[in-house]
């Protein structure tokens, strides 16, 4: 599986291109100008089969509608955040000054579902508490796993719960829904650098003790 983060939009957050040996691609989080994607798209040849969404925040879907219409890729996020994606208020890009209004998702996610794109299996882990439909995505290749936590944990830390529809309990409850997985499992976060679950499980204050 190869993975290459891309900082995208105003508030640099982490859109993660993944791929794998057949060139079969998603996309997480298109959170600013894909430009700089679809070029990579294009060097590799990569066929971008679906766009995931770990929530509706502005800062993680500004760049929705332009990598979509340019792959024709289907978008897939939580149907609790689904409404996010067509409300400037709601996505919070009213409050940021630079109005965020996109088509609803080609699929509404639950917890438990599984996607596919290429060799890639992807688990979809409910994570709310940052949002009421935050998602995690553990995806799958192989003997290799990685997870993309979105806004619910960060090296040392984990999303903001003081935003609309943010719950703090919610969330540090969403972190047990980590509590199987190996520690040896790279995270790759909406900001920041990526961790592993062993590090946060040693050294996060947020961890659920």
């Amino acid at each position: 599986m190869n993975i290459r983060r891309f900082p995208l939009g105003p508030l640099w957050t982490n859109g993660y291109l993944l791929w794998d040996d057949g060139r079969k691609a998603c996309f997480i989080d298109p959170g600013g100008d894909p430009e700089e994607v679809l070029m990579l798209i294009g060097e590799e040849d990569l066929a971008l089969e679906l766009i995931l969404l770990t929530h509706g925040h502005a800062d993680h879907i500004w760049g929705l509608e332009r990598l979509r219409s340019r792959t024709g890729a289907p978008a897939a996020i939580h149907r609790e955040d689904a409404p996010k994606l067509a409300d400037p208020s709601e996505n919070l890009s009213a409050a940021m000054g630079r109005d965020c209004r996109c088509a609803p998702p080609e699929q509404s996610l639950e917890d438990g579902n599984h996607l596919q794109a290429g060799a890639m299996a992807v688990e979809v882990l409910h994570t709310p508490g940052h949002t009421p439909g935050g998602c995690s995505f553990l995806v799958s290749e192989g003997d290799e796993q990685a997870l993309f936590s979105g806004d619910t944990l960060f090296a040392m830390s984990i999303g903001r719960t003081d935003l609309p529809g943010g719950d703090e309990r919610t969330l540090r409850d969403s972190l047990k829904r980590y509590g199987a997985l190996p520690d040896g499992i790279a995270v790759y976060p909406g900001h920041g650098p990526e961790t592993t679950l062993g590090e946060e499980r040693r050294t996060n204050p947020f961890w659920p003790r």
